[in-house]
């Protein structure tokens, strides 16, 4: 889990879509992989996130929260 940045999907807004595979490509960091034809979320690089929000533009609206786990 990332320490920094905690990055959540909503699998059922995204079940049934064409396009996931380029969704979870649009990442620069690779936060996202898919599994079992579903993305899921690399927690290993979750704190690499630059928070850019190509995922949050990509993805269909309301499927990526970003938690940011500190205070700015």
């Amino acid at each position: 889990m990332g320490e920094f940045i905690k990055v959540e999907i909503d699998l059922s807004r995204c079940a049934g879509r064409k396009k996931i595979v380029e969704w979870v490509r649009v990442c620069p960091v690779n936060i996202f992989k898919m599994e079992d034809k579903l993305p899921v979320v690399v927690e290993e690089n979750e704190d690499e996130c630059t928070l850019c929000m190509l995922c949050v533009e990509a993805f269909p609206k309301g499927a990526i929260t970003i938690h940011k786990l500190y205070e700015a």
